[in-house]
């Protein structure tokens, strides 16, 4: 299976603008910028977009980890933030909140530990990736 998106930028880098599809078309021609990526303006920015994946990924990574374990989950919800810096993504910061009938704080800790080194996203990044987590 093959996922694409594709970015434009016209100009040089602080007075250019650029915009970013995905195939899905959940993101169409959605503007990004020199102040959206570096300073706090309007639109999108490639870091913004990592941490709605990894957030994504390890919510559903797990998701999976709890009920192959025997404890599906009623919800779990991810919150990622990259933490850009020097031109360097220096850490991924996963908080989650998740909601698991049954289950102890030691196993919840195992398998959230588990899914943070397992969902797909984590293994491509080349950073260090923090955890933190509240068991409802």
């Amino acid at each position: 299976m093959k996922r694409t998106a594709s970015a434009a930028w016209e100009g040089d880098l602080k007075a250019g603008k650029g915009t970013v599809s995905t195939k899905s078309k959940v993101l169409d021609n959605h503007n990004y910028s020199f102040r959206s990526r570096f300073e706090d303006g309007t639109g999108t920015n490639p870091e913004e977009l990592i941490a709605a994946a990894h957030a994504g990924c390890y919510s559903m990574a797990l998701s999976n980890m709890l009920a192959e374990a025997g404890h599906p989950p009623t919800k779990v919800e991810t919150k990622c933030t990259i933490d850009f810096q020097d031109l360097t993504i220096k850490e991924s910061h996963l908080e989650v909140t998740a909601d698991v009938p049954g289950i102890d704080k030691d196993k919840f800790a195992e398998l959230a530990q588990a899914a943070k080194e397992g969902c797909p996203i984590s293994k491509v990044l080349d950073t260090e990736i923090t955890l933190s987590y509240t068991l409802q």
